[in-house]
């Protein structure tokens, strides 16, 4: 049977809440978007209908049905439901839904609420039916010793009885559980418990049933009908007592034909010593083991034989939802062991700190990287991964992408980016190369692995890092060679080769000194990791092959690699350098310090502060603030209109040129000025406009860009010979806005071709013959300057709401839709407020803005990063990744499709709800209004097009796909919406439903 299953997770998206995501087999998703902005609680599946209930926090439940449209299969919104107040009571928290039962012949839905009422839904329709069962009804039956005044409480509880449909268990907070009768509505029996009751669940003949309780015990029920009132059950057990202990949550009960049951339950964890922990425990016979999570427990079921026919249970796996991740368990193997993840593996098992996208990756590479990762987890079998619903109709990739995300812990992970969802392939670890307290903790985990709970830790997801200095900060790779470059937060920048082979062998280790002996600063931030002594065995992948340990041990904020010159650059708030590691050798260290920052000696992990240069900073920005208000006051003297309008005359044609806002320069002495934001390497002219030759380029923080020109032997002389540079060209940014990009363009304006692929051509070679030019972005502008005499050519002042900044940029390549032989480069921005611009490059003309991240979400905004495709990615949560496309042709998006057959048709029920929602017949008034809906559909999508509402764009950018417009166009269309809503609310008035209702 088709499976399809929904991840508990939620983020906000504008106005509205977004629908838990629905996965099936790899590349199978949909998504659902509530109108509302209140969280989803529960989820509830209609058994092989394709519809599921979903219970929102504002009390609301919704129906949702999966419908084909254009043989792809879509999450469609039907229903929605509130239920309504008793008459005479006011409080609206008695109604509030606390547990939803659904039947599993799917035509009913039973509602438990706070207070005590048991309600009861007609499905599909979620119809109130008049069969509601409240307190004072239930406490007629109860022993008058029972009651002692005190009501029932909550419903905690509803089990609907394995062989008697017609019979639900209903079990209320105090620890009363009902057995009552549907039909004869009547209590069948009464269950007199004491404890505060947390859950329940049926055995599977319906002789027996189990209550968890918040005491942390468990306790078996015998259903007897000589008995009707049982005042004491079969047994009762504390797992983790005598000692107290937190409640169970949920308990599960499963037979096997093998042996003893199988007792399932989260919590329940000693109070005093474990109460902290997030478990979940599996009991059966003497075979015990509490699988130990890192976040908490959400929901876990089994998936085991619902055959009414057979006798046992016999489970086969264990789904485990947590807060964090999916994990599912074996249940049929020995030790109960976890099943490797294929594609549903969490992002973030350590904290994000950086990523990189390598598009288009090489066979041999991708290979490589497949080979190392099996050869990682040589067991794993995928073949028990029971998530396997639907079938993916996307087309197989036309490249091989990845994924490279750089985490807290020191470990760089390889994701297969190329299809929809991200399956992991590789783990890269940097910790073994140091030494640090892991080893030491580790010891200790083994030291306590006998004690009792017998404890095994499950999952991947690990919120905590042994040492914050191996964190990941920057990668380079290069694809063509093989070679990575990492960077930390303690200033290491490791040099990796992909080996095949097992090896063991000694880590080269430089320092380069990047104040160059500068008095008056002292490092007062973190210490140095130290590198391991002797030889270190590597497994198969990317190995180390060479240590530059930057001094200062500061955070790295830029690296860059270039593998066909043997050449690394790395900066980081202190200055930059140039490191030789096929001599093991440093080539240049340069200091970017100014004088005042003073900031920068701390460091990020510093946490000591000094009153003096806090209050002194705070003083220097009230100044600033007050000379900067000065000056606002006499923009518009004459003197200055003049200089503005030649200002705006200077930028470029006025004829693409929008309103632009003034930007103030900043001071020399901001702190951190001399963080090193860009590094770049470049085959160009700087020298003279003659000779070209290899480059090095870096911008910082206060809009300096310096460039060295380099002297690098040929392949043959690389043992022989070292690398030189000498500094070419230095630039200062006239506003001082930190520099987020540099980009050399040859004679034709298109960007450099990256290591080794005009060589084996991989890549046409660039244009030698024309100028080169050297495209400079910075937070506020982008700048194109002429080389080699770097003489301003071009630039565009960003359109924005004052206050916008550059955050990320890249250099795309668009192909048209309709000839893979015609593409143009472009810039891609990204800004604080969230939105994307695109540039025509070397011109930067505006072509198109669109709103992508809401400016609220600063870490979607950080964690952005460009495909040179005009694709893109950010985290939405700390767990997944939105993708999006600039582009019409490379479009990355969920194809799926999953086949049900639903017994029951909607239509047949209320005429209210849209013709397509039964999926099967349509009437001629349905078709008919289904078309017009299309139709509205895709005019209102022509008519609110993003790049009509661009601000950037301008009166000669007009897009490919429209001819020229005259008045008499735009009256016909509006003719043509206000015809087809006319006729869409005469089809509606005929047909009984009221108008709009198709409308979203």
């Amino acid at each position: 049977m088709s499976r399809l299953i929904l991840v508990s997770h939620l983020w906000v998206l504008g106005q509205k809440f977004l629908f838990k995501l629905g996965y099936g087999a790899p590349g199978v998703e949909m998504t659902g978007l509530h109108k509302d902005t209140a969280a989803v609680t529960q989820i509830h599946f209609l058994y092989g209908q394709g519809r599921m209930l979903s219970l929102l926090d504002d009390n609301t439940i919704h129906l949702w049905e999966i419908v084909q449209r254009e043989n792809r299969s879509h999450l469609v919104e039907l229903h929605s439901f509130n239920l309504p107040g008793r008459p005479g009571i006011e409080s609206t928290s008695a109604t509030r839904v606390t547990v939803m039962l659904l039947k599993l012949s799917c035509d009913l839905l039973a509602l438990g609420t706070e207070g005590g009422g048991v309600h009861f839904l007609e499905l599909p329709t979620l119809t109130l039916l008049n069969k509601s069962l409240f307190q004072d009804e239930i406490m007629q039956s109860v022993p008058e010793e029972y009651k002692c005044g005190k009501s029932l409480g909550p419903v905690e509880s509803l089990q609907e009885h394995p062989q008697d449909s017609d019979k639900i268990l209903i079990g209320y907070s105090r620890g009363l559980v009902v057995l009552w009768d549907l039909n004869s509505r009547h209590v069948v029996n009464l269950f007199l418990g004491k404890q505060q009751l947390e859950s329940l669940v049926w055995e599977r003949s319906g002789n027996s049933f189990v209550s968890s309780h918040s005491d942390g015990g468990y306790m078996v029920w015998a259903v007897s009908s000589s008995n009707p009132c049982t005042h004491d059950p079969i047994s009762s057990t504390i797992p983790y007592g005598p000692f107290p202990c937190k409640a169970v949550n949920k308990i599960l009960w499963r037979t096997t034909e093998l042996g003893a049951p199988l007792v399932l339950f989260s919590g329940g964890m000693p109070r005093a010593s474990y109460g902290d922990r997030h478990c979940l425990t599996i009991l059966q016979d003497s075979s015990h083991v509490t699988l130990d999570f890192t976040s908490r427990v959400i929901d876990f079921f089994t998936i085991h034989c619902t055959d009414k026919e057979k006798e046992f249970d016999d489970p086969s796996a264990l789904v485990v939802l947590l807060e964090e991740e999916l994990v599912v368990i074996d249940l049929q193997m020995a030790g109960w062991p976890t099943v490797p993840a294929p594609y549903l593996a969490p992002l973030h098992s350590s904290a994000i700190t950086c990523s990189c996208h390598i598009s288009n990756v090489p066979p041999k590479l991708w290979e490589r990287v497949i080979s190392a990762g099996q050869q990682q987890c040589p067991l794993q079998n995928y073949e028990n991964w029971p998530i396997c619903g639907g079938k993916n109709l996307a087309p197989d990739p036309k490249q091989k992408e990845l994924l490279l995300t750089g985490h807290e812990d020191g470990t760089v992970r390889f994701w297969d980016a190329s299809g929809v969802s991200l399956k992991p392939l590789y783990k890269l670890s940097t910790a073994s190369i140091f030494q640090t307290d892991c080893d030491h903790n580790d010891s200790l985990m083994q030291a306590g692995e006998e004690e009792w709970p017998p404890f095994r830790k499950v999952g991947c997801f690990d919120p905590y890092s042994d040492d914050p200095r191996l964190g990941i900060q920057k990668i380079s790779v290069c694809k063509y060679s093989g070679k990575l470059v990492v960077a930390g937060t303690a200033g290491q920048v490791i040099v990796m080769v992909l080996s095949d082979e097992k090896s063991d062998h000694m880590i080269d280790v430089a320092t380069v000194d990047l104040l160059q002996d500068r008095e008056g600063f002292t490092w007062k931030g973190h210490d140095r990791l130290p590198p391991k002594s002797g030889s270190v065995v590597f497994a198969p992948g990317f190995q180390p092959v060479v240590l530059v340990q930057c001094m200062p041990p500061a955070a790295v904020t830029a690296v860059t690699l270039h593998a066909e010159w043997n050449l690394i650059a790395f900066g980081t708030s202190h200055g930059f350098g140039l490191f030789d590691y096929h001599r093991r050798n440093p080539v240049l260290a340069r200091c970017t310090l100014h004088p005042n920052d003073s900031l920068a000696m701390e460091g990020p992990l510093s946490r000591v502060k000094s009153l003096k240069k806090s209050l002194r900073q705070s003083f220097r920005r009230i100044r600033k603030s007050r000379v900067s208000g000065k000056k606002r006051a006499v923009v518009y003297s004459p003197t200055s209109k003049v200089q503005e309008a030649n200002a705006q005359l200077a930028e470029h044609d006025a004829e693409v040129t929008p309103v632009q806002r003034r930007i103030e320069p900043r001071s020399a002495d901001d702190s951190l000025s001399g963080v090193v934001r860009c590094l770049c390497f470049a085959d160009t002219f700087l020298r003279d406009g003659t000779h070209h030759g290899p480059t090095m380029w870096a911008g910082t923080n206060s809009g300096s860009v310096y460039a060295y020109a380099l002297d690098v032997p040929s392949q043959e002389k690389f043992s022989e010979q070292s690398v030189e540079a000498l500094l070419g060209k230095e630039i200062q940014l006239m506003h001082r806005a930190p520099v987020v990009s540099i980009a050399v363009l040859d004679g034709r304006g298109n960007p450099l071709p990256e290591p080794y692929e005009v060589s084996r051509d991989l890549a046409k070679a660039p244009d030698m013959q024309g100028s080169h030019s050297v495209l400079i972005t910075s937070e506020e502008q982008f700048k194109v300057f002429m080389l080699p005499k770097v003489s301003a050519k071009t630039k565009f002042k960003l359109t924005a709401h004052e206050g916008c900044r550059v955050r990320k940029v890249a250099l795309s390549n668009f192909t048209s839709v309709s000839s893979e032989e015609y593409s143009e480069n472009a810039l891609v921005c990204l800004t604080n407020l969230g939105d994307i611009h695109v540039f025509s490059v070397p011109a930067l003309r505006p072509q198109v803005r669109y709103d992508c991240i809401r400016k609220e979400d600063i870490s979607g905004i950080a964690s952005c990063v460009f495909t040179k495709t005009g694709q893109g990615f950010y985290l939405i949560s700390p767990s997944e990744y939105e993708r999006f496309s600039l582009s019409a042709r490379v479009i990355t998006e969920p194809l799926c499709r999953v086949d049900v057959e639903r017994p029951h048709d909607l239509s047949a029920h209320s005429p209210t709800l849209p013709p397509q929602a039964n999926g099967t017949h349509k009437t001629q008034a349905e078709s008919k209004a289904a078309e017009t809906e299309e139709l509205l559909y895709e005019m209102r999508s022509a008519l609110s097009s993003p790049v009509l509402d661009s601000p950037n764009s301008s009166a000669d950018i007009t897009l490919d796909t429209t001819g020229e417009l005259t008045v008499e166009d735009v009256k016909d269309f509006l003719m043509t919406v206000d015809e087809a809503e006319n006729n869409f609310r005469n089809i509606a008035e005929e047909d009984g439903r009221p108008p709009g209702i198709l409308i979203n």
